[in-house]
């Protein structure tokens, strides 16, 4: 089941990049850690680029740091107290997946709650990385119903918490440096699709609420369990 939450957990960071609220914003936020308006030239590309590859560590080391504390709190927990974790985390997940899908409002997480670092450090890498750790820390709550719902699946699964964040970040990361590494193509490409990208976070809200149940019920075994299936294939 590990390779279902993690793949849950990666794909989990993806949509969070394709929220609403932060998608429209990455190009340009992106050039303004680099100090540029435009990534025209080959050097302004690189910078970009180079930009954002620290600002992906600073929330990576962030969400890193979150799962080694969830791991090393949960893992002591007692059996008995771990199955009531379990049923927790999956009413999270069916929470903030019913979110998702728009059935239900929050208007906490409609607000704009926003961590900005004021401060420009003499070294542009350092700021992008501190910029980095502000966004895993305090960045818009819209898109925290899909990390919500992680953390939910964390609790469930005490002993891959660590791991299950690591995923998050690299789902969450990945788009930002290919957005980095074309940052021009994928202004036009955002700008040309995005809102499309609003049935991508139903569709995931789907998967979450569908995930939920399976692990509220501790039903999860029933995905990786198809011999239930070859079984009725040989018997035809």
């Amino acid at each position: 089941m590990d390779t279902i939450f993690l793949a849950t957990a990666f794909l989990a960071g993806v949509v969070s990049f394709l929220a609403p609220c932060v998608l429209p914003i990455i190009p340009g936020f992106l050039a303004y850690l680099a100090g540029s308006t435009s990534a025209d030239s080959p050097n302004r590309r690189r910078d970009i680029f180079v930009n954002s590859v620290f600002f992906v560590l600073g929330f990576s080391v962030v969400f890193a740091l979150l799962g080694i504390l969830l791991q090393t709190v949960l893992a002591s927990i007692g059996g008995e107290v771990q199955s009531g974790l379990s049923k927790l985390g999956g009413l999270v997940i069916i929470f903030f997946g019913l979110y998702l899908t728009g059935l239900i409002k929050i208007a906490f997480l409609e607000r704009d709650h926003k961590v900005l670092v004021k401060k420009k450090f003499s070294s542009r890498y350092l700021t992008s990385f501190v910029f980095g750790t502000a966004f895993a820390v305090g960045w818009t709550p819209c898109a925290g119903a899909v990390l919500g719902s992680i953390l939910g699946l964390a609790a469930s699964a005490p002993v891959s918490a660590f791991f299950l964040l690591l995923s998050y970040a690299l789902g969450l990361g990945m788009p930002f440096l290919l957005v980095g590494l074309f940052t021009a193509q994928a202004t036009r490409f955002i700008d040309r699709y995005a809102g499309a990208f609003v049935y991508v976070n139903k569709l995931f809200g789907v998967v979450l609420v569908l995930l939920g149940i399976l692990v509220f019920t501790e039903s999860l075994s029933l995905v990786g369990n198809f011999d239930f299936v070859n079984s009725f294939i040989l018997s035809r």
